[in-house]
């Protein structure tokens, strides 16, 4: 069970880490980049002497993390059932396509929804580039423990999601996953057994494994630059969704999207069920 002012409290060591070409490239082929060969789009995320080739603005996810630390027998929590609930980030520089990185991550709230639905679990990390001292981006997430509610902890305040709009959208993007794509993504980090092995997948509740969430967001950052951003990834500074629905690996992901200047409203869903899969979502271009 939870301890609530103990897992508030809890401390994570700051993590230094360096990141080549060589990572860049596995992150993007992660997210499904690289099946069209032909494709600049693709070529910019997966070859390095490609014309404007750049780190994908989304890998700050993946970057100078405390790892599934859920698994460690202090916390409390039943990691089996952890499920990422929410996701953001904030670019206050571009990522380098190389570098070495400082992450020091936190706790920031626990939220109790009670025995028959929960606990959420807010976290944030700033990644600071090593070598200049600059902060490169701000990671915040929210992890849905869903067998870990009834603590006695606070009911809220509980984070505000961003409103769509009503409207058909304005432009949509698809983008197919590949079979084996959740077993490349977590090479980039993300080594969740409940991406890669059936049998955890299916005491999850799941048929199989599933795609990464981080995973989804990632293809869908990259639609969102792909169709509005003259294809450049690196135009992203900002984004926010929930994850809604589990993807499949092999699974065609469909982006929606309502641009407003720079903001972009948008959501995806896996075509072949006709279920949103990442909703509520908002991305700044600049």
């Amino acid at each position: 069970m939870i301890d609530y002012d103990k897992l508030l409290a809890r401390r994570f060591e700051p993590v230094k880490q360096g990141y080549t070409t060589r990572d860049t490239i596995l992150y993007a082929l992660g997210l499904g980049l690289g099946a069209d060969p032909l494709d600049p789009a693709h070529l910019r995320a997966t070859y390095e002497r490609a014309a404007g080739f750049a780190a994908l603005p989304s890998m700050v996810n993946v970057l100078a993390g405390p790892g599934f630390w859920a698994m460690e027998s202090d916390t409390g929590l039943t990691w089996q059932k952890i499920l990422h609930g929410e996701q953001s980030f904030t670019l206050h520089a571009p990522l380098p396509a190389e570098g070495t990185l400082v992450g020091e991550t936190k706790i920031t709230g626990l939220i109790d929804k009670g025995a028959d639905k929960g606990a959420l679990i807010y976290s944030e990390r700033s990644l600071t580039d090593m070598a200049s001292g600059q902060l490169i981006a701000t990671v915040s997430g929210t992890s849905v423990a869903r067998g870990d509610g009834g603590f006695g902890g606070p009911t809220g305040p509980v984070k505000a999601v961003h409103k769509l709009p009503e409207s058909p959208p304005k432009t949509v993007f698809e983008h197919r996953t590949q079979s084996g794509q959740a077993l490349i993504y977590r090479l980039s980090g993300d080594n969740n057994p409940l991406h890669a092995d059936p049998e955890v997948a299916r005491e999850a509740g799941f048929d199989q494994p599933i795609l990464h969430g981080l995973s989804t967001l990632g293809v869908a950052s990259w639609s969102i630059t792909a169709v509005l951003a003259d294809g450049d990834p690196t135009a992203l500074k900002h984004l926010q969704l929930r994850f809604s629905s589990p993807v499949y690996p092999g699974e065609t992901i469909r982006t929606e999207m309502w641009q407003s200047g720079d903001e972009v409203s948008f959501r995806s869903r896996a075509v072949e069920r006709d279920v949103i899969v990442l909703n509520n979502g908002l991305a700044r271009l600049g």
